[in-house]
């Protein structure tokens, strides 16, 4: 299982129009690469069918919010509280998206891509807002994934949110053919 995981880390307390575009923006791109969608620390009290439900009401992205909706009636809309010790054990391995990756716990996309083929699940968090991910997300994660190869570029948020699926995707992809 492949997980994108949005980080909130704008408002804890308080729904922002920020929210629900970058909610409504990554659920297409995990719909079309076969990734789940997960939220972390959203203040949201609903059942994940009945919030995609009510953020589709409200949005044109996505064709209406379909593939949210898609990703819940399939249980692959996740929302989850911020970590106290940890994430669910069936998210799998954490991994911090970031353009600063830790020497010690960088992994590449081509290894994520490896494992994932082999049937390892991964759950891959972008920090929303300014400030990205907090420290304590960099810590709890066993890996960081820079998704430019090393190259060390800031992408805007929903520039990685579709980028990452789309990378690890392709990668998988390519090694599948290669091994013909």
């Amino acid at each position: 299982m492949l997980t994108l995981a949005l980080y909130n880390s704008y408002d804890p307390k308080k729904v922002h129009e920020a929210h629900l575009r970058a909610i409504a923006r990554a659920a297409p791109i995990c719909y079309a690469f076969d990734f789940h969608l997960a939220l972390i620390g959203f203040p949201f009290n609903e059942k994940p069918l009945d919030l995609a439900e009510k953020i589709s009401e409200n949005t044109t992205i996505g064709e209406g919010g379909k593939y949210l909706l898609e990703l819940a009636k399939k249980n692959k809309f996740h929302l989850l509280e911020f970590p106290k010790r940890g994430f669910p054990p069936q998210f799998g391995t954490i991994i911090a998206t970031t353009r600063k990756p830790d020497e010690h716990k960088e992994i590449s996309a081509i290894e994520v891509a490896k494992r994932a083929l082999k049937g390892e699940s991964f759950m891959l968090i972008v920090g929303l807002g300014r400030h990205g991910l907090p420290e304590e997300i960099f810590k709890l994660a066993e890996y960081h994934l820079d998704i430019t190869d090393g190259k060390r570029i800031s992408l805007e948020t929903c520039t990685a949110i579709g980028s990452i699926p789309t990378k690890i995707r392709t990668l998988m992809e390519a090694l599948k053919w290669k091994k013909r």
